[in-house]
């Protein structure tokens, strides 16, 4: 699924004080102007009170209120699980935290849990083997090989067909594996000792599973080699190769593409596949044929383990942790058991959890004052549509056109998934995640071929982050995320459209980014601008990037500004059209002072304290390393340093690093 996040996928929480509605003067750091850093000036104080907790690898406004809902679903898994006559949806998260929490059981299990899985691989005689092998490996949830799954025909949005694309990797990025500085090589040597070790606690001699490590960073390096890099899996038409089964077949002649179709339940065989990167595929291909069966085999049980190794015994947990957490995220602690489950379980059965979720935390007064949010801020963009100077009158038509069909989800589903067939007991814990995930996989294998379903949700309604999905034309916000700072239906104007209604101008905006402008009102993939049009847009989305690819994240690494080329411009069209839409209410126009601060500096400061953020050095580095989005500081001064309003709110002078000059200024949306 095409999603563009609010925020990169670790979603976070807040506690519902009133202290969180909107900015604090105690979170402020005076002695910073806000002329030469607004987000040091207006968060300061803040980062200073709020060292990062050893379990994480930041700490942040989103991860407060993670924390906040955590608490509030832990409740809910307590209550599940000591009920006497539990309902349905009760009795099944229940059951699934009582496994999770089964500690005792869970060491006993050990590895034992993937032993199938292991056996599969093991009866391997051959490669010709691997379309079968790959369907069943893919049904219980291992990335080996490439991701697939369903998705909306970019052409033809009203029909699901299947989709295939690169991965099969065990680090975050193709680029891990070719990067030439010391700590990039430092970090390849610590990963292939981490697969030994793995390997060995599955019970494998110390010199061979050495000698399978060296096995897997070759396969995955050969996967990497034919991988796009991040920022160019950005382009949807590059990215779109709908080919019929033959012709696939022909890309990669030693992979038996139907008997791994069939394998994944597609009988009959889909007529066509889009095929997202076909140099990835024809890199898999080569790689089939050259290297090793042992290789393979070595690559394929090393995904067993690594793709499970959270729901086993502590050896694995904590090996798994050392590297994933500790190197690559700085992270010193691991979180308590009980987290690790919760996520899991949202994970799993995120419409389950999310229905007890909600009765407690998202009453319908809530919605109401978010549709009317989405509304004017709806309301405002047109406007702003209407009056750009730089977009000719037909593409304004469609422009019109589109942000009128643009769907609006809040809070949580209409119709909830139906988990009545899936089987969860107080048995093995990762057994019951097997399952789980294959009921998952099923889920979704059974949407190819059919009419698009535009019901379901891409996200959890616990979950604390928002999405907009180009294929369905549509902006969606979890109940997770609409508390304080965020949003709260009883805080003022200023905190509610410098929060969560620059969250929704965000997601509007991405409907028209790099990305989003690409496709229709209906979600086709379809060039609806014309050419002088999208030159001027082009133009100045170029300014975006050439503005945040100057800035330095960490010591000497920039932030990437392809990559993150489309948040930017969401995040600066969401605080204009926020702004624009605040500026209408009686509170704005009012200029009542607050702590000496006017409406408009309030907007400000509010939209400033949802990105406050400590992060750890290695999260930082992983995020610019793989993020579309960039790192908090500049998602404030980046946008505000284009605004005349916010350059006019508080006095900014030429010259100023607050104050880009007129000449260098970004105006999109």
């Amino acid at each position: 699924m095409n999603l563009t996040l609010l925020r990169f996928p670790a979603a976070a929480l807040l506690a519902a004080s009133a202290c969180f509605a909107s900015y604090d003067p105690k979170d402020m750091d005076l002695s910073v102007s806000p002329k030469v850093d607004f987000y040091q000036y207006a968060e300061g104080g803040w980062m200073k009170a709020n060292p990062i907790p050893a379990d994480r690898s930041e700490w942040g406004s989103f991860d407060e209120l993670q924390e906040h809902n955590e608490r509030i679903l832990k409740g809910v898994l307590d209550r599940a699980l000591k009920a006497k006559e539990p309902g349905f949806v009760e009795k099944l998260v229940g059951d699934f935290y009582y496994s999770g929490m089964d500690e005792a059981a869970v060491e006993a299990a050990g590895a034992s849990p993937l032993r199938p899985l292991l056996d599969r691989v093991d009866a391997v005689a051959s490669t010709a083997e691997f379309g079968k092998l790959a369907a069943g490996l893919q049904m219980d949830g291992l990335g080996v090989f490439f991701a697939f799954g369903s998705e909306q025909d970019p052409r033809d949005s009203q029909n699901v067909i299947a989709g295939q694309g690169q991965g099969g990797l065990g680090l975050p990025d193709r680029d891990y594996y070719f990067r030439d500085d010391d700590a990039s090589k430092k970090l390849r040597e610590k990963y292939v000792a981490h697969v030994a070790k793995m390997l060995s606690l599955m019970g494998d001699a110390d010199a061979v599973a050495k000698e399978e490590s060296e096995a897997v960073m070759r396969i995955e390096t050969a996967l990497a080699a034919g991988s796009k890099k991040a920022e160019d899996l950005r382009d949807p038409v590059a990215n779109y190769h709908k080919l019929a089964l033959a012709e696939v077949q022909k890309l990669s002649p030693h992979f038996d593409w139907g008997a791994y179709l069939d394998g994944m339940g597609l009988n009959p065989l889909p007529p066509a596949v889009d095929v997202n990167q076909t140099e990835f595929v024809q890199a898999l291909d080569k790689a089939i044929a050259s290297a090793p069966l042992a290789d393979w085999k070595a690559y394929l049980r090393w995904h067993v383990v690594h793709d499970n190794a959270p729901f086993l015994s502590k050896a694995f947990v904590n090996e798994n942790f050392s590297f994933y957490g500790k190197e690559l995220e700085g992270t010193p602690q691991i979180r308590d058991r009980w987290k690790r489950v919760l996520a899991v379980i949202d994970g799993q059965v995120g419409e389950a959890l999310g229905q007890l979720y909600v009765a407690e935390a998202f009453p319908p007064e809530s919605k109401a004052r978010m549709l009317k949010l989405v509304n004017n801020l709806r309301a405002t963009l047109r406007e702003r549509i209407q009056n750009l100077e730089w977009m000719d009158e037909p593409t304004r038509k469609e422009a019109l056109k589109k942000l009128d069909a643009m769907g609006v989800k809040i809070g949580y589903p209409d119709k909830w998934i139906d988990y009545s067939t899936l089987v969860i007991d107080r048995g093995a814990y990762a057994l019951n995640v097997l399952r789980a995930t294959e009921f998952g996989v099923r889920r979704d294998i059974a949407k190819i071929g059919k009419p698009v379903d535009r019901t379901l949700w891409g996200m959890t309604p616990p979950t604390v982050n928002a999405y907009y999905n180009p294929a369905m034309n549509e902006i969606v916000f979890p109940a997770g995320i609409l508390q304080p700072p965020f949003f709260d239906r009883s805080a003022d104007d200023a905190a509610n459209y410098g929060g969560i209604g620059a969250v929704i101008g965000h997601e509007m905006t991405h409907g028209f980014d790099d990305n989003g402008r690409q496709y229709d009102e209906n979600g086709n993939l379809t060039d609806w601008w014309t050419p002088e049009s999208a030159k001027r847009f082009k133009e100045r989305s170029a300014g975006i990037v050439k503005q945040f690819g100057g800035y330095i994240a960490i010591d000497k690494t920039p932030v990437n500004g392809e990559l993150t080329q489309g948040e930017n411009i969401a995040d600066l069209g969401g605080i204009r059209i926020a702004y624009a839409a605040f500026m209408k209410t009686p509170e704005a126009k009012s200029g009542e002072k607050i702590d000496g601060f006017t409406p408009v500096q309030r907007f400000f400061l509010s939209f400033a304290s949802i990105w406050r953020t400590n992060q750890r050095p290695e999260a930082l580095r992983l995020q610019v390393n793989t993020d579309p989005h960039s790192p908090a500081r500049f998602r404030v001064n980046g946008p505000f340093s284009n605004l005349d309003e916010f350059i006019g709110a508080f006095d900014v002078p030429e010259g100023s690093p607050m104050r880009r000059s007129p000449s260098d200024r970004v105006v999109i949306w």
